[in-house]
């Protein structure tokens, strides 16, 4: 594994409207747990629902995971409490990225959290820039991710829906979805 002083640290944004995002950045916390790296998860919606993912994560020591947020909050009704929320969890995974703990550091489903206005994409982008240790991977993922921050990631993917078993009244399936 290189050293943090000869790694170069990069940015991946997921995004779009297709499924994936979320699952594609869970594969690389895995891998880079399986190089020994120190990975922490932040997740901005889910809340404390249980996934296979953050099961299989209890089974390595070098994964912190964070479920946090309010659950799926699309459906709000008090936007002022996920405006809270959501400051409240970007503060904290700011704290985590700046600790020097990590290798890499997912920060899941923040882009809805710029979809939505309640963390604006020019600050998440002013700290990736200047503020992110050069060394550390970092992976933001979610719907709608802002323009700043699309400009400031080395890697951006967007995720294209052509089908969706939902669309066939299929609800979302233990192992697939969670």
């Amino acid at each position: 594994m290189k050293t943090r002083e000869r790694r170069q640290g990069v940015v991946l944004v997921h995004t779009g409207e297709g499924k994936g995002k979320s699952s594609s950045a869970f594969g690389m916390v895995f891998r880079a747990a399986g190089w020994g790296m120190k990975v922490c998860v932040i997740q901005f919606i889910k809340g404390q629902w249980q996934t296979g993912e953050q099961k299989a994560a209890e089974r390595f020591d070098n994964i912190e995971w964070h479920a946090l947020g309010d659950g799926f909050t699309w459906d709000t009704k008090n936007p002022e409490q996920d405006i809270k929320t959501s400051r409240e969890i970007w503060e904290f995974g700011k704290q985590k990225i700046l600790s020097g703990e990590f290798d890499l550091v997912l920060l899941d489903e923040i882009n809805y959290c710029c979809g939505y206005g309640w963390i604006g994409g020019r600050e998440i982008a002013d700290f990736i820039q200047n503020e992110k240790p050069a060394w550390l991977h970092l992976v933001l993922t979610g719907r709608n991710a802002a323009a700043e921050v699309i400009e400031a990631a080395h890697t951006v993917t967007e995720m294209t829906r052509v089908k969706h078993a939902f669309e066939s009244g299929i609800k979302a399936e233990q192992g697939v979805e969670f």
